[in-house]
């Protein structure tokens, strides 16, 4: 597969850190340092426009990296990046941490993950078949 990607940043294309990585970087492509407070999210730039095939999406999700160490992640986790989308790729970002969080033009603040999707037809029908679970929702199966 190949997609087609504009980048308007001076920063390299999202790529794959190892040959079984998932997911490719990110970078953020900003003018400045932008600080992120505690509980403050912002939509960080990348410079990023692409066009997926049909029947694929691309989910920007978080690097542990950053949640682990700054308390940083992906607000709408994973964010879905349709196919017939062709804006710049955007980041929601928010800091989970105590402490103030500066992004850096070229850092890597997120990871995408091309993945394909089906497109179901859905029937409407008056009730559904049973199973061993039933209704049962959360934590109904104990510990």
């Amino acid at each position: 597969m190949t997609i087609r990607i504009i980048n308007k940043s001076h920063h390299p294309l999202p790529a794959y850190a190892t040959e079984q990585s998932a997911g490719m970087d990110l970078r953020a492509f900003i003018e400045e340092p932008i600080v992120l407070h505690p509980m403050e999210r912002k939509l960080i730039h990348t410079g990023l426009y692409m066009a997926l095939p049909k029947g694929y999406e691309a989910q920007v999700r978080p690097r542990s990296g950053l949640a682990l160490k700054h308390g940083i992640t992906v607000l709408n986790t994973p964010g879905t990046i349709d196919a017939d989308y062709r804006g710049e790729l955007g980041i929601v970002l928010i800091n989970l941490s105590t402490e103030d969080f500066t992004i850096n033009d070229g850092e890597r603040i997120a990871q995408m993950v091309i993945a394909k999707h089906e497109t179901p037809e859905l029937i409407e029908v008056e009730e559904l078949d049973d199973t061993e679970r039933g209704a049962g929702g959360y934590g109904h199966t104990g510990k």
